[in-house]
């Protein structure tokens, strides 16, 4: 029965976002150690982020529970079921918001700090609210997504430079055809819950074409932190090269698959795109 309960608590936190959004976490984090990292930092800031997030994922959850009842890939969470209550989750998301804060503080300094809850600010708040009367939705979560990597980034280096910005802007740029690409193969789901996204605003073909574009600038973006000495040429033509075989993919299937697979196998290489760039920008700094 604990077991039950514990595993109920830890799914309402969205593990598979709090792990997705690590990767990318640590990824900051090594480039700016180059090498010299602190391993007490590290796990500081790993651990604190980590409860940032899930506090924001139980908020959301929490504030998403009448749209999740709509939708069929939702509708057996456990605030919609019943199996967590509306006062138990925001006290677990209390909790985990103030655990995670008071670490990164304590571990890392007050700029990480402050960016993990600017972070949980724009997500819970500024998405929750923009993504149910805006299409603009996608390019406001984007913006607390592109956070932990310049959490990471910024727990280590204590400033906001050049490098966390340009984190920033590449982790920002990558999510927008990353979820255009998820609101393609599951327009059902948002159109059930009316959610304006962009396939149902604009149409399937506008956002084929904005995926094509947000991909192009990611390739010109990233080719700045190789040209500003942030990372080996190495990184460069590996990026390079995964992001143009990205672009390449969706412009051989572009008019071969419906609109759903299309969708679907963008969004499976931009998973791909995102790991490897994680573990580049990790490693980049200590190539020859």
């Amino acid at each position: 029965m604990l077991l039950e309960r514990i595993k109920i608590y830890y799914t309402l936190a969205k593990p598979g976002i709090i792990y997705g959004n690590a990767i990318t976490a640590i990824g900051g984090f090594f480039l700016a150690a180059a090498g010299h990292a602190s391993f007490s930092v590290f796990v500081a800031m790993l651990v604190g982020i980590s409860l940032v997030m899930a506090s924001g994922c139980v908020f959301n959850n929490y504030l998403d529970r009448g749209i999740d009842a709509l939708m069929a890939r939702t509708k057996k969470r456990s605030l919609v079921s019943g199996e967590v209550s509306g006062q138990n989750a925001l006290i677990y998301a209390t909790i985990l918001g103030i655990l995670g804060s008071l670490i990164l503080l304590l571990g890392t300094n007050l700029l990480t700090c402050f960016l993990g809850l600017f972070g949980l600010f724009m997500y819970v708040v500024v998405y929750g609210i923009g993504k149910r009367r805006s299409v603009h939705g996608t390019l406001i979560g984007s913006i607390a997504g592109a956070v932990p990597a310049v959490v990471g980034y910024c727990a280590v280096s204590n400033r906001f430079d050049l490098g966390a910005l340009l984190l920033f802007l590449l982790m920002a740029i990558w999510q927008m055809p990353h979820f255009y690409a998820i609101a393609m193969y599951r327009l059902n789901d948002y159109a059930a819950a009316s959610i304006p996204v962009l396939p149902s605003v604009k149409g399937m073909q506008a956002t084929r074409m904005q995926i094509m574009i947000y991909i192009t600038f990611f390739i010109l973006i990233n080719t700045l932190l190789t040209l500003f000495g942030y990372t080996h040429y190495l990184y460069l033509i590996i990026m390079t090269s995964l992001v143009a075989a990205w672009l390449v993919v969706g412009i051989r299937r572009f008019k071969l698959d419906s609109d759903p697979v299309w969708g679907r196998k963008m969004f499976r290489y931009s998973l791909v795109i995102i790991t490897g760039f994680s573990i580049m920008i990790a490693v980049g700094p200590l190539l020859p």
